[in-house]
């Protein structure tokens, strides 16, 4: 079974041509953390999905699989 793709941080960053090191300087973040919530292996908490939405310019909704 194949694990449930919880975010979409991976993909906006990548529409934005963003990096996962910028997003992580931006949050104050390591940069190891940033890559386990783009590989949904853990989720950032929602505070942390609020910033990341502001941060990135998109609604908080956007980062978030259907």
């Amino acid at each position: 079974m194949s694990k449930k793709v919880i975010n979409r941080i991976k993909v906006v960053l990548a529409e934005k041509n963003l990096s996962s090191k910028w997003l992580a300087e931006q949050l104050g973040k390591n940069e190891a953390t940033i890559s386990r919530w783009c590989t949904n292996e853990v989720q950032p908490p929602v505070k942390t999905f609020v910033q990341i939405a502001e941060k990135l310019n998109v609604k908080l909704t956007y980062l978030f699989n259907d």
